[in-house]
């Protein structure tokens, strides 16, 4: 687990250590049981089926389940493409079937585990809710509790806490056990609960009195608790978690001490104003955790606010003359005041995404001073028709054009298409026509002579092999688009674009391709183009 979710707390844990469970008389607990006809399977865990959006129950088709879980584990979430997750959430949450060598519910542990590092906080929850409380494993006790501070919602534990609280002895479990406690409206239980594990020193600190507000919340809001954060000086998922679900204000400083998963948990807490969440919502957008459509909803709840004079609202005004004024000129000033306010790379981005929509209602002219830009933010929400419109106006060898012929579904790609780009192209490195070069390799948009004559040119080596090119391909072979898709994430343990090689992403998008997942492929190939 990451270090910046401080996973040696013994509040940002449990125990995965077994115990013997007190012995409850079964005659008791059977008015209570789950009905057969209601029962879930945990080999057919899951959040999505097809019909949702899902991919196949065999997504991950006879992969080793030990060997993907081992993947999980050491991927180091967030991946810096939005797009492979994108994809890489739909392959986590999907309902398939357990993989061999793996318990269905420990499975279904990891993919939350990773989904909260991703910063999928509402999906993970999700996905740990999809197994009955019945049918947990230890791992499944850790990782709920690990879904419920990343969602600011303690009550998802409360269901298991009790089986929780029968094999660990974590510090907590005993909390939550007087939390949940409260939130069932047990308040004289609770207040014993949290008064014993005060006098027990199982908690102290910042970490108690968050643990004691979330108790006098459920009691009514009796023993409202003040919180101090002077002497606190990280932010554990633990005080997250806490602090989000009662409302207690975290210090901005704070956030500097965790990874960017964090601002994402932020971006989807329903606990807060729109206002405070919209910073971390473009971040989320950028990373695919919000969609277009949310982000551009948000801030239309900020536009109809009477909360004047903040930065927020200017970005609102913005964007609804973006979307809506009359004028063609007008629209792309808003548009542009969005794009050129970022000095980040990756907020640059997030307005791209911001502006999707907008983008599409320009209609494509010739010499546009804003093609590239408007392509990009049509495609960085996926809307390859309207970006394909302008293919007869964009400039022969632009950023856009580039962008298009990536897009672009039939025909191939000329050779001196590829070198009328790379003259024109400003970078010096030659990073953006070594990706574009990638991407339609990886499509196969390009002639095999094509391809080794530009691979030769460029110094790339798109035959190089080693144990993960082997897998990602030997996964593609076998049809197996979920196990593609974490291989994919894999292949990009980077902290940004610039640390993915020309060689990853054709690898990527060619693996991507041969299981069906064509869009996925054309939109991380464009997305290379967009970011670098």
């Amino acid at each position: 687990m990451s270090s910046t979710l401080a996973p040696d707390d013994a509040l940002a844990s449990v125990s995965d250590s077994v115990g013997t469970p007190q012995e409850i008389d079964p005659k008791l607990l059977a008015a209570f049981d789950i009905p057969g006809y209601a029962r879930r399977s945990p080999s057919l865990a899951g959040v999505v089926g097809v019909a949702e959006g899902g991919m196949s129950p065999r997504a991950f088709g006879s992969a080793d389940g030990r060997f993907l879980q081992t993947l999980m584990r050491k991927l180091n979430a967030p991946v810096p493409s939005r797009w492979v997750s994108i994809g890489l959430r739909q392959a986590l949450a999907t309902q398939v079937v357990a993989p061999p060598g793996v318990n269905g519910a420990d499975f279904a542990a990891e993919r939350a585990w990773l989904l909260v590092r991703m910063g999928e906080s509402a999906v993970a929850r999700a996905m740990v809710q999809s197994i009955d409380p019945n049918r947990y494993t230890p791992k499944l006790y850790q990782v709920s509790m690990q879904a419920a501070l990343a969602s600011g919602d303690p009550a998802v534990v409360c269901p298991v806490v009790g089986a929780a609280r029968a094999i660990s002895s974590e510090r907590a479990w005993i909390l939550a056990e007087a939390m949940c406690a409260s939130l069932s409206g047990s308040s004289t239980k609770a207040s014993t609960q949290i008064k014993a594990a005060r006098r027990s020193g199982a908690a102290r600190g910042i970490d108690l009195l968050l643990a004691e507000k979330v108790v006098g919340l459920g009691s009514k809001g009796q023993g409202a608790v003040t919180i101090e954060w002077e002497n606190v000086d990280r932010l554990t998922i633990w005080r997250y978690g806490l602090a989000i679900a009662t409302g207690a204000e975290i210090p901005p400083a704070l956030f500097g001490t965790v990874a960017s998963q964090v601002q994402y948990w932020r971006a989807q807490a329903p606990q807060l104003t729109e206002t405070a969440r919209a910073p971390a919502a473009e971040l989320a957008a950028a990373q695919g955790v919000l969609s277009n459509a949310a982000i551009v909803d948000l801030y239309g709840k900020i536009d109809s606010d009477d909360d004047q004079g903040t930065a927020e609202l200017g970005v609102a005004r913005d964007l609804r003359a973006a979307y809506a004024d009359p004028s063609r000129d007008a629209r792309l000033v808003a548009m542009r005041t969005l794009w050129d306010e970022p000095k980040q790379p990756r907020a640059q981005y997030a307005r791209l995404v911001l502006t999707a929509r907008a983008a599409t209602t320009i209609a494509p002219y010739r010499d546009a001073p804003d093609a590239d830009r408007l392509i990009a933010s049509m495609l960085s929400a996926g809307l390859e028709g309207p970006a394909l419109r302008w293919q007869p106006d964009v400039v022969r060898g632009s950023n856009g054009w580039g962008m298009l012929a990536l897009v672009e579904t039939g025909g191939m790609i000329r050779r001196s298409d590829v070198d009328t780009y790379r003259s024109r192209a400003t970078d010096i490195s030659g990073v953006k026509v070594k990706m574009l070069v990638a991407g339609l390799a990886g499509l196969g948009r390009l002639s095999a002579s094509d391809t080794d004559g530009l691979a030769n040119g460029l110094s790339i080596n798109f035959a190089s092999s080693n144990s993960w090119t082997r897998a990602i391909h030997r996964a593609a072979e076998q049809r197996q688009p979920a196990t593609v898709m974490l291989l994919a994430a894999v292949g990009m343990q980077t902290p940004n674009w610039h640390g993915v090689s020309p060689e990853a992403l054709y690898h990527i998008v060619s693996a991507l391709q041969q299981v069906g997942l064509e869009g996925q492929a054309r939109m991380i190939a464009v997305e290379a183009l967009a970011r670098l």
